[in-house]
């Protein structure tokens, strides 16, 4: 009786050991950055806002809110931006898909005024 009674505990410990893992808290994140450089010019004015100018970025840095897999970052995103410079220049855009969102800084020359809004799109290679 004894020893059947020690087999059955030993049963329902290991039984416990084998399902606490899987009830554990399991969900990982995946943080991406981006680094780019960008040269471009626009004349625009629309529904989508009104630049005017010629630039290039260096050094600039994008920061992508986290994520639980790299394929997530894939898609269409909805942005807006705002240029201001002379010589000197600062971009900024944020960008947003659904629950995914993107947000690019960065320092560079040129001449550019302006506030848009329009969609950038990452595809895998």
């Amino acid at each position: 009786m004894k020893q059947r009674m020690v087999l059955g505990l030993s049963a329902l410990v290991l039984s416990l050991i084998a399902v606490a893992p899987a009830g554990a808290d399991t969900k990982t994140t995946t943080v991406c950055r981006m680094d780019y450089s960008l040269k471009g010019w626009s004349a625009f004015y629309k529904g989508g806002g009104l630049t005017a100018g010629k630039s290039v970025v260096r050094d600039g840095h994008g920061k992508f809110s986290e994520v639980a897999d790299i394929k997530e970052l894939f898609g269409s995103y909805v942005t807006g931006t705002a240029a201001a410079g002379a010589g000197e220049s600062s971009e900024a855009q944020a960008m947003t898909k659904g629950e995914v969102s993107l947000a690019l800084a960065g320092n560079g020359t040129g001449v550019e005024l302006g506030v848009s809004f329009g969609k950038f799109t990452i595809t895998p290679r």
